[in-house]
């Protein structure tokens, strides 16, 4: 049964219009924000020289530049190089593929983490120096350089790696499931003849870490829709999957699958369905006032909730016309760079990286929690616009996201200029856990790469993270604390 308009603006009218707050995180405040928002949201207690919203109080202290040029990291932290692309090599010899991203960990035995790493690259092969391998068995498409590979780590210099999935494209967030499978999502959606391409692009597929048999001769997972896929979670409690779109030219969109009535999750499961299976749908977001609200990027402040109905999608496999681009003005609610998402407390966290010219509203980043059993979004970070990205200590462009067994939330940053890791508390403070020392431009002119696949192993105690250009996944351990 929908949630009409003026359901939700009655209920929001009798719980203070958006005060009802859900989940362990609690409303974040804005990093890096300006005038009366600062002031307003970003001004708790005594800050530091990094900027507004960074707080060295909360956190583990200023970072401490890496000697050797790769992380910079807080005293008492260390990192260890689990796989760097061009130098490390996979058990078949060949050297493990670039451009890491989505990355999820799973406990194997006795000890051993188990990760499966998304790599991100587009188009044909040639265009790559180490693409993912075509193994016999895991290849999709033999055009496609993309793929993702597991990861076996028993401790410093005890690391093996495989191919998972291959001939796939622009691999990017992806997402765990509750059954301990991956889902590797393909952000690319050419059509075969398009770059080289000899199948249809624009799928998620999923990934067993722990049979290599359950992955051969891979099926896209039609059902799931055809666009340029991000991330997903699974809500274990209901079946339903959410997915991101990361998309422009109209903005992409945040969906909902719901499975076919009485299907059962499970390893392997979402391989049998029928392509047209479920039912794919698109969000439509209203105020407490009942007007629809037609991009994210309008909420301007942490804590404003939107109330959402789900409008399906006419043709998931997009044919004709790209899934986005299926709605008119005033039938969905979009958002610029719909990114990374994670689930807990019991609903989605779902990043909204930057808004420019192409929004009705600018940001350098925002996350929000989608409640199921509410049906509402409710903003919890919002980024300010970064006046000056080279500058260390601001934070902008959040990408991949996780919720820390320590408090909060841990988020890999894909802005401009300097890149981080950081850490954003119950209460609105914002510190800073990593900084990308690894310059791959030039002493004049410096770039740094984007974290991605920011993961904790199951017992919490090591921090998994990747960045992407050229490759690189590191394990940082150190004295992590609750963080209130």
């Amino acid at each position: 049964m929908p949630l009409t308009r003026r359901d939700f603006a009655k209920s929001s009218a009798s719980a203070g219009a958006g005060v009802a707050l859900v989940g362990s995180v609690g409303v974040l405040a804005t990093a890096g924000a300006t005038g009366s928002q600062a002031e307003e949201i970003g001004g708790r207690g005594e800050q530091a020289a990094d900027g507004p919203g960074v707080d060295r109080r909360t956190g583990y202290g200023p970072l401490v530049p890496d000697p050797d040029g790769i992380l910079a990291l807080p005293e008492g932290f260390a990192y260890r190089i689990i796989t760097r692309s061009g130098v490390t090599r996979l058990e078949s010899g060949e050297f493990t593929p670039s451009n890491h991203d989505g990355t999820a960990t799973f406990e194997g035995p006795r000890g051993v983490t188990l990760l499966v790493n998304n790599h991100e690259l587009k188009g044909p092969r040639a265009d790559w120096e180490h693409p993912v391998p075509l193994t016999e068995g895991l290849v999709y498409d033999p055009a496609a350089a993309g793929g993702c590979t597991v990861v076996e780590d028993r401790g410093p210099g005890r690391v093996a790696e495989w191919v998972g999935i291959a001939g796939t494209s622009t691999n990017c967030a992806g997402g765990r499931t509750p059954w301990g499978t991956w889902l590797t999502c393909e952000e690319n959606s050419d059509r075969a003849g398009e770059n080289g391409m000899t199948k249809d692009h624009g799928y998620a597929f999923e990934v067993d870490p722990y049979d290599s048999r359950a992955n051969r001769n891979p099926k896209p997972l039609k059902t799931l829709g055809r666009y340029d896929h991000e991330a997903v979670v699974v809500d274990p409690r209901r079946g339903h999957l959410y997915l991101t779109e990361d998309a422009s030219g109209p903005n992409g969109l945040f969906y909902r699958w719901v499975p076919p009535h009485g299907f059962k999750h499970g390893r392997g499961r979402l391989r049998t369905l029928a392509d047209d299976a479920g039912v794919l749908q698109a969000p439509a977001c209203y105020d407490s006032g009942g007007r629809f609200v037609d991009d994210l990027s309008r909420a301007t402040r942490t804590g404003t909730v939107y109330g959402v109905d789900w409008v399906d999608v006419p043709d998931r496999d997009a044919r004709e016309t790209p899934v986005r681009k299926q709605f008119r003005d005033g039938e969905v609610t979009r958002a610029r760079k719909l990114e990374g998402m994670w689930w807990a407390d019991g609903g989605a966290y779902i990043v909204s990286s930057y808004a420019r010219e192409e929004s009705p509203a600018a940001h350098d980043g925002q996350v929000w929690f989608y409640d199921p059993r509410r049906r509402t979004l409710t903003l919890k970070v919002l980024l300010a616009v970064n006046p000056d990205p080279s500058k260390d200590g601001r934070l902008d462009g959040p990408d991949n996201i996780t919720v820390s067994p320590y408090g909060g939330l841990v988020i890999a940053e894909d802005g401009e200029g300097v890149q981080h890791l950081f850490g954003a508390t119950d209460d609105g403070r914002t510190y800073p856990i990593a900084r990308n020392d690894l310059n791959i431009g030039t002493e004049e002119e410096p770039e740094f790469s984007e974290f991605t696949g920011v993961t904790f192993a199951p017992d919490g105690r090591t921090l998994f993270a990747n960045i992407q250009d050229p490759g690189i996944m590191v394990a940082i351990t150190g004295p992590w604390r609750r963080q209130r």
